[in-house]
């Protein structure tokens, strides 16, 4: 691939999550004022228990399509043939298994149809997935980034058209499986007609051993992310109430849709981190203090101005029913921070050859977290889960960050000396925040509340002009 085909793959699928992510959260304001608290508290529980299955499915095999249909695009049909019958036998096994749970736990029918629902979403997604897969093995981005935006528009305008015709629960979220056949049409469109792959049904048992012993160690690594990221809804339905679940999904999808910048600047900077590993560890370690500096910068006001501002957000947004989400918001927007900076931490793990160890840890916070719920959700509520997910990434980011230190000799000082001066740009912001709150709308106060933490980090020298450059660099450079 040229590097200016790179460049234009990388572009294309930022901008299109970013658009993604901008459209699924309004969708979701939507949602959550259409249906009320219980209700959203359903609709998000469906969704995050079959998120849990969905890793069953596919277990790691799109990351082996990519790679072998980036090294021998002949091997593309057999190997994509021979994913799509495992998965065909899988999705049957998998949705089996979804129903037997979801009845032997005792959900009321509303709850068990909307699984039901989200279960066969999951499938399509799954094969979706494969498809795309394949796709960028062939070094083609476009089709999966077209694919992510159409996907999330087709379903904030029928799922507005649902919530307005008022046509009930189990419609809204079967508006996903519109959404989720328009990424399989694009995808499988591709596929067939652009590169002349045709998706076909194949049962070659060794082929299959082969793919399977190959995407072990992904699919073990995914089932670790998913338990972390879905089990707290999960068990909160069940140790709680939809009401909880509700007040619970508002707080978790703002603390979600701000990772996105934390994301997009951790893949930016990966091949950053491979490349610096074999040329010069001094440039490793260099590039991965600015990053978590430039990471520290972004993250700290954004969590200091929301635990401030959180409770007049929420109403306005949301609705004057979800004003308990104010409260595990801003625990979650502590976690934000470290969240943040788990991004570099865990890519320097996995661009230094330490993604086994990388998995080690999700493994572990995977199994503390879920024990977390499990003690703090029936003292807490909703604040137990908030507090678990704090808790997790405070672990993620120690036990990183001493694998870290086995790698690299980077500069402790000057990240001590540079947090200081985030922490107490930070706390000044905090006040003029907290002297504005009474006068001024939010709208507001966040543009000035910015612009006076980037002054003042500025004039303390917590920012210079060459930090902008190596900003850059970071990020742009070839």
């Amino acid at each position: 691939m040229t590097k200016q085909s790179l460049a234009k793959n990388t572009t294309y699928l930022t901008v299109a999550l970013a658009i993604q992510k901008l459209l699924a959260f309004v969708y979701f304001i939507f949602v959550a004022r259409g249906i009320g608290v219980e209700n959203t508290g359903r609709y998000s529980f469906a969704l995050s228990f079959t998120t849990i299955f969905a890793m069953f499915l596919d277990f790691g095999l799109t990351q082996i399509l990519i790679r072998e249909a980036a090294r021998n695009r002949e091997n593309s049909q057999k190997y994509l043939a021979n994913v799509i019958g495992l998965k065909l036998i899988g999705s049957v096994i998998v949705y089996g298994a979804i129903v037997l749970a979801v009845n032997l736990m005792g959900y009321p029918e509303i709850t068990r149809q909307l699984v039901y629902v989200s279960g066969l979403v999951m499938i399509i997604d799954s094969f979706s997935l494969s498809f795309f897969g394949t796709l960028r093995g062939c070094q083609n981005l476009k089709y999966e980034s077209a694919g992510v935006v159409l996907n999330q528009l087709a379903v904030l305008l029928i799922g507005l058209l649902v919530l307005k015709l008022q046509l009930g629960l189990v419609v809204l979220i079967g508006v996903f499986l519109v959404g989720s056949l328009v990424n399989f049409l694009i995808s499988f469109s591709a596929l067939r007609f652009k590169y002349k792959i045709k998706p076909q049904i194949r049962f070659n048992l060794q082929i299959i051993k082969h793919l399977l012993v190959l995407a072990l160690p992904f699919g073990i690594a995914g089932f670790f992310i998913r338990i972390y990221s879905s089990i707290d809804i999960v068990l909160l339905s069940k140790l709680a109430d939809d009401k909880a679940v509700g007040i619970y999904s508002v707080a978790y999808k703002i603390a979600f849709a701000l990772q996105f910048v934390g994301v997009a600047f951790s893949a930016s900077v990966f091949p950053a981190f491979a490349h610096c590993f074999v040329s010069s560890k001094e440039e490793l370690a260099k590039t991965f203090t600015k990053s978590m500096y430039f990471l520290g910068v972004l993250a700290s006001p954004i969590a200091v101005g929301l635990i401030m501002l959180s409770d007049k957000i929420i109403g306005p947004v949301f609705g004057a029913a979800y004003i308990a989400s104010s409260s595990p918001l801003k625990i979650f927007m502590l976690a934000l921070i470290f969240i943040f900076l788990c991004f570099p931490a865990t890519a320097i793990l996995n661009a230094c050859n330490r993604h086994t160890r990388n998995t080690v840890h999700l493994g572990v916070i995977a199994l503390v977290n879920t024990v977390l719920n499990l003690i703090l959700i029936p003292i807490f509520s909703y604040n137990g889960a908030a507090f678990a997910t704090l808790f997790t990434y405070i672990l993620l980011f120690g036990l990183s960050m001493a694998v870290v230190g086995q790698i690299i000799n980077y500069d402790k000082k000057y990240l001590i000396l540079s947090f200081g001066k985030i922490i107490l740009s930070c706390v000044l912001m905090g006040i003029l925040i907290a002297l504005l709150n009474n006068y001024w709308h939010f709208i507001f106060i966040i543009p000035v509340a910015a612009i006076f933490y980037f002054l003042v980090l500025f004039l303390m020298k917590g920012l210079v002009k060459e930090d902008f450059f190596q900003l850059r660099s970071l990020l742009f450079k070839k």
